[in-house]
């Protein structure tokens, strides 16, 4: 789910005491009567004016940051961000498939310690220190994982009866990958996904988050902000894993779940803010609740799929060091009728819809393009990712070329 990285470039269930400092939580209004309409000319520059990055829902990253340095503590930002939910814990382990190493094999360096075992039978084969330059689990052709080792050429070491996996001891292991070595914490899998093998990382919980919270939020920022990502993020991937994405693995490693970077991603100050928040997640319902987060509200959070993901003001967000609280680009009307080739000339845009919340009316929900040929009506959400917009909580000016 990782929002902030593109930055430069996301128990009963009770009411939340008001925070110091915070504005209270405002209910959500009505969709904006109010129809946005604004007339193209025939060659025109269009600007489009926002607030924001990212979808809005749940925490801003950089709310987060602004609340620590108004002297908020992390769990005083994360209840202001998901009011309603409750303390709980969550440890165990994850389980986490790599997008790093898209082949159909797990390559690994050889390391004092190194094992491999096989989980059909659980047995557990301390690999021999041999000169070999890697160790690899693949498909052997006879339906079978093949546990196989590199000297000048790839050498059979043994057969395994089921899925396979390295590790050392609480060592990390140092992955090979088609974009160079990553070392991951906990064991290195080969699990049988279709006709394919996966790769997937199964480690302890608060070791995945450790390959995480660096790559959400920079790590130097106010320990009580990356305190508040850690506690985001824990509850995050345990709601995960409590729906897994597929029956190999719980979670992937990339935007779609959490971006996870392994040993290499860490850092000691975002470590610290593990450590130091160690089992701390929200729960809403006896559940880990689904704490999603994103760069920037541009000072009003919105309305998410659950009851404490609302849409709220958001006080933090606007300090002087957030680059994404207001945003302007401009494109001209070509862009957009190449985009929508239907609409042929562009004559208007129309604003259809909002969420009634903050400036302008708040986010876009649809728009209506219109031109010679006719009209498309497309979401904020597709507007925004078709003209690489940072949110839709934005406006427009139209103006002559």
């Amino acid at each position: 789910m990782r929002l902030f990285s593109t930055l430069a470039a996301c128990a009963l269930v009770l009411p939340v005491a008001l925070l110091p400092g915070a504005a209270q939580a405002a209910p959500a209004r009505a969709a904006a009567s109010t129809v946005d309409d604004w007339a193209v000319p025939r060659t025109a520059t269009v600007t489009i004016t926002g607030r924001g990055y990212g979808h809005g829902h749940g925490m801003s990253q950089y709310g987060a940051e602004g609340a620590a340095r108004q002297g908020l503590g992390h769990r005083e930002i994360v209840k202001f961000y998901y009011p309603g939910t409750q303390w709980g814990t969550s440890r165990g382990r994850v389980t986490v498939a790599l997008s790093t190493d898209p082949g159909d094999d797990v390559v690994v360096r050889p390391r004092r310690g190194l094992t491999v075992r096989d989980l059909a039978g659980g047995d557990r084969l301390r690999l021999p220190e041999n000169g070999a330059k890697q160790w690899r689990i693949a498909e052997a052709g006879t339906g079978r994982l093949r546990v196989a080792y590199r000297t000048d050429k790839w050498r059979k070491w043994r057969d395994l009866a089921g899925n396979g996996e390295f590790y050392a001891g609480g060592a990390p292991v140092t992955l090979v990958t088609p974009v160079g070595d990553r070392p991951y914490r906990g064991r290195l899998r080969a699990a049988r996904v279709g006709t394919g093998v996966e790769t997937v990382n199964d480690l302890r919980l608060d070791s995945y988050l450790k390959g995480v919270v660096p790559l959400e939020i920079p790590a130097t920022w106010s320990p009580a902000a990356v305190r508040a990502q850690a506690v985001a993020a824990r509850t995050y991937a345990s709601y995960e894993r409590a729906h897994p994405r597929a029956s190999a693995y719980q979670l992937c490693d990339t935007t779609s779940c959490q971006v996870y970077g392994g040993v290499a991603a860490e850092h000691p100050a975002s470590n610290a803010a593990v450590d130091a928040t160690a089992g701390q997640v929200l729960t809403a319902g006896g559940e880990p609740a689904f704490t999603q987060f994103a760069s920037s509200s541009g000072g009003w959070t919105s309305a998410g799929s659950v009851p404490y993901l609302t849409a709220q003001k958001d006080p933090y967000d606007g300090w002087a060091g957030n680059p994404v609280h207001r945003w302007s680009t401009t494109v001209d009307d070509g862009r957009i009728e190449r985009a929508w080739p239907a609409v042929g000339d562009l004559r208007r845009i129309v604003v259809a819809s909002r969420d009634g919340n903050g400036q302008w009316g708040g986010r876009v929900a649809s728009v209506r393009l219109v031109g010679s040929r006719g009209s498309v009506t497309v979401s904020g959400d597709t507007l925004r990712s078709v003209l690489g917009l940072r949110s839709t909580y934005l406006t427009f000016k139209v103006a002559s070329r």
